[in-house]
């Protein structure tokens, strides 16, 4: 019986260039997983921060419709209502309050805005001009 030899070249070959392929996905998969942790930590701060704000807003409401606000002889109260100042700004509460028929107010504007600021810190792109 005659032995073949194997030739190991072209399956070394194969083996690295799966080995390199299954490290860049590994690493693309890490840092996937990192960029989506981010991101859903920034979004659980800021629906964190917009419920904080609508209770405070609805308190306001709460004590305006029991008369112990100053502005509450007023027909229409407008207002603005705001909260921490994080990294991406501050968010603000915009809100109208008018004055219905059983002498309480109903809100007729509520409105969340974040304060924005342009980021210049990328001075080679065009501008549209």
């Amino acid at each position: 019986m005659k032995h073949v030899p194997v030739k190991l070249g072209p399956l070394a070959l194969l083996l690295a260039v799966v080995a390199i392929c299954l490290t860049i996905l590994a690493i693309l998969s890490f840092t996937t997983g990192q960029a989506d942790l981010r991101l859903a930590q920034r979004y659980a701060d800021t629906v964190t921060e917009r419920y904080a704000l609508e209770a405070e807003g609805q308190q306001y409401v709460a004590i305006v419709n029991e008369g112990k606000a100053p502005e509450s002889g007023q027909d229409e109260i407008s207002g603005t209502l705001g909260s921490l100042v994080q990294e991406t700004g501050a968010l603000h509460l915009d809100f109208v309050l008018k004055k219905n028929a059983r002498g309480t107010y109903d809100i007729t504007a509520w409105k969340f805005i974040r304060d924005w600021e342009e980021d210049t810190s990328l001075d080679n792109i065009w501008t549209g001009e």
